[in-house]
């Protein structure tokens, strides 16, 4: 059976909606750079006590400094490898897998990539590499150019290594273990707030535009993928239930305005 096309997300009722998980690069980035009025957007949900939760295959070193500096409640950082988040007025962090596990893993993990990196011609760790903790990232579109078809040949190569790779807008993210994105929000869910993800569940909503997004659009009864999500949709396993309209960092404010117009009708209807 085909997969159903997303639908135009002026369609959607987010009139429940209590919290956003969302991807980061190219879903809150324009270009690669978040604007103001991205920023802004997250700062509005956070004033009207709908928390933003990153959750991203970037570093836990640049996980840190979002969950610092950013108005989020929590960082999902290495595709599930680690979170971040504010409990009693502390930042707390939680790996996904123990100390001896972690060691183990980086040692084959390290020696796998080189070994990828070498066999795909032009490919080399990113850049930021060096502040990750649990998985690494191999770049492929974002220092350097190499299209898709070095990507899939990465993924390729370290699948049948017992590698788990999958790519965002940018890198393929590489790592040893049971997790991902979608285990780390679960977790995140029951550890952080007591709560979980139901099928039918209409509190959280979940914003993407890649490859590794789509555990999540799959398990989010409402999803959405930025406009940009379009270049990769026959390629997903799983399609988000929900598109917006504008790329990007917009597509996110389009979200945002849609989530806000929802607590509007919310509150007019308890009058």
């Amino acid at each position: 059976m085909p997969a159903l096309e997303p639908k135009p997300l002026h369609t959607a009722d987010l009139s429940k909606v209590r919290a956003v998980f969302t991807d980061v690069d190219g879903t809150i980035t324009t270009r690669g750079k978040l604007s103001s009025s991205t920023l802004k957007a997250i700062e509005w949900l956070a004033a009207h006590e709908v928390p933003v939760v990153l959750v991203s295959g970037r570093p836990a070193g640049w996980g840190e400094c979002w969950a610092r500096q950013w108005p989020v409640a929590g960082v999902i950082v290495e595709n599930g490898g680690l979170h971040f988040a504010w409990r009693d007025g502390r930042l707390h962090k939680e790996y996904a897998e123990p100390p001896k596990v972690r060691r183990a893993n980086r040692v084959a993990l390290e020696r796998l990539v080189d070994e990828a990196i070498a066999a795909v011609p032009g490919t080399r760790r990113s850049l930021d590499s060096q502040a990750t903790e649990v998985d690494l990232a191999i770049d492929y579109a974002e220092d350097v150019q190499l299209g898709a078809g070095a990507a899939d040949a990465l993924e390729t190569f370290l699948r049948a290594r017992q590698v788990r790779a999958v790519r965002s807008s940018v890198h393929v993210n590489c790592w040893l273990g049971p997790f991902d994105k979608l285990s780390a929000v679960r977790r995140f869910l029951k550890t952080e707030w007591q709560a979980t993800l139901q099928r039918s569940d209409r509190r959280w909503v979940y914003v993407g535009d890649s490859f590794n997004d789509a555990p999540m659009f799959g398990a989010f009864p409402l999803s959405v993928g930025v406009a940009n999500v379009a270049e990769v949709m026959a390629q997903l396993e799983h399609r988000p239930r929900f598109i917006t309209r504008s790329r990007e960092g917009r597509g996110f404010g389009e979200v945002a305005d849609a989530i806000g117009r929802g607590l509007r009708s919310t509150t007019k209807g308890r009058r």
